[in-house]
């Protein structure tokens, strides 16, 4: 079963309450997206931990009803 995007932006701006979230259907199947999300909690942290943040917001559906997401992620310029 495929992730919507609604469920995907709302689980992220759960976690990251003051975020810029935009999700994009990559091929229009539900099942292959990127988002961009740019929030204050990814400042100092490298590319790599604000993927793991944004990962863990989605609470476990990456591989199952997730199937694939391309992020870019950031903080806000200051």
């Amino acid at each position: 079963m495929a992730m919507e995007a609604a469920k995907i932006q709302s689980l992220i701006e759960a976690a990251f309450p003051d975020a810029t979230v935009e999700i994009e259907d990559l091929r229009g199947d539900g099942d292959h997206y990127a988002a961009r999300v740019v929030s204050a909690a990814f400042k100092g942290k490298s590319r790599v931990q604000q993927h793991q943040m944004v990962y863990k917001a989605l609470r476990g559906a990456m591989g199952g009803e997730l199937h694939a997401l391309a992020l870019t992620t950031g903080a806000p310029a200051e």
